[in-house]
């Protein structure tokens, strides 16, 4: 999953006005060319120290900041089209993104079949991450399901609709508490031995469930949602796991759905199309409340001649040097906006000091409806 922090049609959005003319040149800034890896062995002892501008999520090389592709098939109102995200995406690709997320059930099916388009021209060039862990009844998804014949049968339909004779970073969605994940990690093995599969990632695990996984199938990569607003793998042990075992981390989110960005506050009402109407953070008193967050961002990003929202993506990126963030956008000026944010530096006196003052603000409501809480840091059932 990945957040979008532009799109704003059918929204009453009183903007908080601070973008006009601050970081611009920050924003037009492109990173540089980048490759990425081939390696196949994510153990933390062959990973090296990445090339300047590149990160590492275990053994893969990736561009410091990459495009979570979700928004360019719903979520967030207004929907852009096919024509405008494959724009986008290559906009990203000749700007030096390297790494690019989707998942079946975006759509389902049909992100799958705009990023394989849009990337078929420059596949080797690239970092390809998608997702399994559903099944479906046509077009509609029937619930967790990672199953090893399910998991093949998601392969195989990722690599015709990307279309590509391999997945860089193939994640499981979300734990399935019917199957031991070491069936699951096993399967992810065999895909790799195949060549179908290069790397193994997770998405919002448990903490037991991550090690055992990690134990049959080094794991690359975790995702989950992690931003100022949201700071769970803070506390649940995932960012201290993924240190310990040599795991990269890829926040989803990093914007808060573009709440961070400062594109939508108090009084906002959302289309009834729209995800971000049924999240907690966003209900009208807790959302009164949670701009206190947005206006830290501001403070500081008044200080560094940048906008909240690169100011937002430049503390994640200086928490952890293997931390990749996907902001989301359907937009190519908010696409150059958030690369900007390699340009945003923190001192270490800097990330203390804002930490103690974003400790501070008590945040209300939480992340998700229960029913998507419910999926996130589920253990998997112990092997019989």
């Amino acid at each position: 999953m990945n957040d979008s922090n532009d799109n704003n049609a059918g929204i009453n959005m009183p903007r908080r006005g601070f973008i006009g003319g601050v970081g611009l040149t920050a924003m037009a800034a492109a990173l540089p060319s980048m490759a990425a890896t081939e390696r196949t062995n994510d153990s933390p002892s062959t990973v090296k120290t990445p090339a300047p501008g590149l990160r590492r999520l275990g053994g893969l090389e990736v561009s410091e900041i990459g495009l979570g592709c979700m928004g360019g098939s719903g979520f967030y109102y207004p929907f852009p089209g096919k024509a405008r995200m494959i724009s986008v995406i290559r906009d990203a690709v000749d700007r030096g993104v390297t790494f690019f997320d989707t998942a079946e059930i975006y759509g389902p099916f049909t992100n799958e079949e705009v990023v394989g388009e849009a990337l078929q021209p420059m596949r080797q060039k690239v970092v390809i991450a998608t997702k399994f862990g559903f099944s479906y009844n046509g077009n509609e998804s029937t619930g967790l399901d990672s199953r090893p014949a399910n998991i093949r049968r998601a392969v195989d339909g990722s690599l015709r609709r990307l279309r590509t004779d391999y997945i860089d970073l193939l994640y499981q969605h979300r734990v399935d508490p019917k199957v031991p994940i070491e069936d699951v990690a096993g399967t992810v093995k065999d895909l790799i031995a195949e060549g179908k599969v290069k790397h193994f990632g997770m998405s919002e695990p448990g903490p037991r469930t991550l090690r055992r996984a990690h134990a049959v199938q080094p794991v690359a990569a975790v995702q989950n949602e992690y931003s100022l607003l949201e700071r769970s793998p803070e506390k649940n042990q995932i960012l201290a796991i993924c240190e310990e075992l040599g795991i990269g981390f890829v926040p989803w989110g990093p914007v808060a759905r573009g709440f961070l960005t400062g594109r939508f506050g108090e009084g906002t009402v959302f289309a009834k199309e729209d995800n971000r109407a049924r999240v907690p953070f966003f209900f009208p008193e807790a959302m009164k409340q949670n701009l206190a967050v947005h206006d830290l961002a501001h403070r500081w990003a008044q200080r560094k001649g940048v906008t909240p929202g690169q100011l937002s993506l430049a503390w994640l990126l200086a928490q952890k040097p293997w931390i990749v963030p996907i902001p989301g956008t359907t937009d190519p000026w908010h696409l150059a906006e958030n690369l900007g944010a390699v340009n945003a530096r923190f001192t270490p006196d800097e990330v203390l000091q804002f930490r103690r003052e974003l400790e501070a603000i008590r945040i209300v409501g939480e992340r998700a409806a229960p029913g998507a809480l419910a999926m996130s840091g589920v253990e998997a059932p112990e092997k019989k």
